[in-house]
């Protein structure tokens, strides 16, 4: 597991936005059908660096993010594959519209790549705070909603969407996100969790940045606390791994979901769908923001106060674990 700190040195390494720039590139260079599209954030969203390699078929529309929706729909439809990105709250909602109908109604192969999602860009305040968008875009047909928890599953997931027709909405932070994986070989696939560490007492179910948070409170609870946690890196939010929550319902009966967004509507109300539906009962808790706004400071800070850092995570399962269960097959009178 690595440390926690790091430095600035360091931080372009680790910035999930740059692995996406370059993993863009490779697939530009490989497939001329490939055009990308920016709403004057080029540089800040790293799709410039597609830019660079291919100034022909880089698009820069301005501070006009509806429009770059509605251009990439035509692109699509015209035989290319546009790859557009903005800011996530500025693709969810100052683009619903052109979202929901020119991108999903048409069912187009547009893919969206949304950046500063969540609260990683903290300092820039609520209008730049992504706390709704994966609500929106799961509420809307046929998108594929992804949400990577580190720089190489990033890559992992814009070759998925080079490589599946339709429309996608990919979900990265800002940067500076902590090194999940070491490399892209690990078994990515659409629709299906990663399964970080067995436990068969709780299970920790966990998107984005909260991945590496919930996998050092899952160590730090098993050398403190004997508790042996299962660890669920749900990267696809839609469609969402039905088979792997049933299974974790099943064999722990004790869930928590970790987010950097909203508990209405994100990975905690897509985990807590499936749960209702298998009719099995079972200790249920999601970590989030609680109907409310961020405050305004650095990812790391509001990540604490939200408590879905690694310390909040912790004090989560602490307390559901309190929840008491009868060691037989009945589930009637679990909970």
């Amino acid at each position: 597991m690595a440390g926690l700190l790091f430095t600035a040195v360091e931080s372009t390494a680790l910035s999930t936005a740059e692995y996406y720039g370059k993993a863009l590139c490779e697939i530009g260079e490989e497939h001329p059908e490939v055009v990308a599209l920016t709403a004057d954030l080029g540089k800040s969203t790293k799709i410039g660096m597609f830019g660079e390699a291919f100034p022909d078929r880089f698009f820069n529309v301005g501070i006009a993010e509806q429009n770059m929706f509605g251009m990439a729909s035509g692109m699509a439809k015209a035989g290319l594959v546009p790859f557009l990105s903005t800011f996530s709250t500025f693709a969810s909602l100052r683009s619903a519209d052109q979202l929901h109908t020119d991108i999903c109604y048409q069912n187009v192969n547009a893919k969206i790549i949304a950046t500063h999602s969540g609260t990683s860009f903290g300092q820039a305040g609520s209008t730049h705070h992504a706390i709704v968008d994966m609500a929106v875009a799961r509420s809307l047909p046929n998108l594929t909603v992804i949400c990577p928890a580190d720089g190489m599953e990033t890559v992992n997931a814009v070759r998925a969407a080079y490589e599946t027709p339709g429309p996608f909405y990919i979900r990265i932070n800002r940067g500076f996100d902590r090194v999940v994986y070491p490399n892209t070989d690990y078994g990515f696939e659409l629709g299906k969790a990663v399964e970080m560490r067995k436990g068969t007492d709780l299970t920790i179910i966990a998107c984005g940045s909260c991945v590496f948070q919930a996998m050092t409170a899952a160590e730090f609870l098993e050398n403190t606390d004997g508790l042996k946690v299962r660890v669920l890196n749900m990267h696809t939010i839609k469609p969402i791994d039905r088979e792997a929550i049933e299974k974790a319902v099943m064999d722990t009966r004790r869930i928590i979901t970790v987010e950097d967004h909203t508990v209405m509507g994100g990975l905690g109300s897509a985990v807590a769908e499936v749960v209702v539906e298998l009719g099995k009962g079972c200790a249920f808790k999601k970590l989030g923001l609680q109907d409310e706004f961020a405050p305004i400071g650095h990812h790391e800070d509001i990540m604490s106060i939200l408590g879905i850092d690694s310390n909040g995570i912790i004090d989560a399962v602490r307390e559901v674990m309190k929840s008491d269960f009868e060691l037989d097959d009945n589930w009637e009178d679990e909970v």
